[in-house]
């Protein structure tokens, strides 16, 4: 029997055709390292709540990691709370394609010290 795959763009979400799946990939990658600090810190959801200056139902979608309703902008703001300097760049882009001039969004999470 063969079995039968596609290869993966890198991007999940653009292999599944969400219209904006570079601002969704860029959301989750917030939200997985948002939530591995929290994990590490062993908070309540009511205690992030508290610390991140949000609500307990919005920590619950994090945690889910389905952040729908929070912003890339406060997702940087969490990162900040917790603790991350987040460096924002711009610059032209490089990439040739097929809306040629059109740029990217990405996240780079450096790796942390053991234990942390």
């Amino acid at each position: 029997m063969t079995k039968v795959f596609e290869e993966s763009s890198g991007n999940v979400f653009a292999d599944l055709g969400f219209a904006d799946s570079a601002r969704e990939l860029t959301k989750a990658e917030l939200t997985v390292e948002i939530h591995r600090l929290l994990v590490a810190r062993k908070t309540t959801q009511s205690e992030a709540a508290a610390l991140l200056g949000t609500t307990q139902p919005q920590v619950s979608a994090l945690m889910r990691c389905k952040p729908t309703s929070i912003s890339i902008g406060r997702l940087i703001e969490f990162l900040t709370i917790l603790g991350r300097d987040v460096e924002i760049t711009v610059k032209p882009t490089t990439r040739r394609g097929d809306r040629a001039g059109t740029g990217r969004m990405s996240v780079v999470v450096q790796p942390v010290a053991t234990g942390e």
